[in-house]
């Protein structure tokens, strides 16, 4: 087979379609495939509801807890991810301790995501 400019631009072309298709498959099932927003949004209502106020509108039900709509406000959400992870603790004993798997963390902060202000 004779190289000709052409070849090895299809060849180039395949080549970078392939690196493409590897990062595309990869993100997508390191992501778990996706955001579920209604898990959540269940588990800011199982778990954080009785002190957030965890939709678009409302007040918190405990006076300093911040509402889930005005985090952006104070914190970027992706900085959540690590401290979800990890295991959030806070100099209040009212919070108790989290440590979500990276789909929830996903979950969560996805419907975060949708009520912000």
């Amino acid at each position: 087979m004779k190289v000709t400019p052409k070849t090895v631009m299809l060849g180039l072309l395949i080549v970078g379609l392939s690196v493409i298709s590897a990062i595309y498959l990869i993100y997508f099932i390191s992501n778990g495939g996706g955001v579920d927003l209604q898990a959540g949004r269940k588990f800011a209502e199982s778990n954080c509801s009785r002190c957030h106020a965890i939709g678009p509108t409302g007040a918190s039900p405990l006076d300093p807890a911040v509402p889930f709509r005005t985090f952006a406000e104070r914190w970027p959400l992706e900085t959540l991810e690590e401290a979800l992870a990890e295991g959030i603790f806070t100099g209040h004993p009212a919070m108790p301790e989290f440590e979500l798997t990276p789909q929830q963390i996903r979950n969560f902060i996805g419907y975060l995501k949708t009520i912000q202000q």
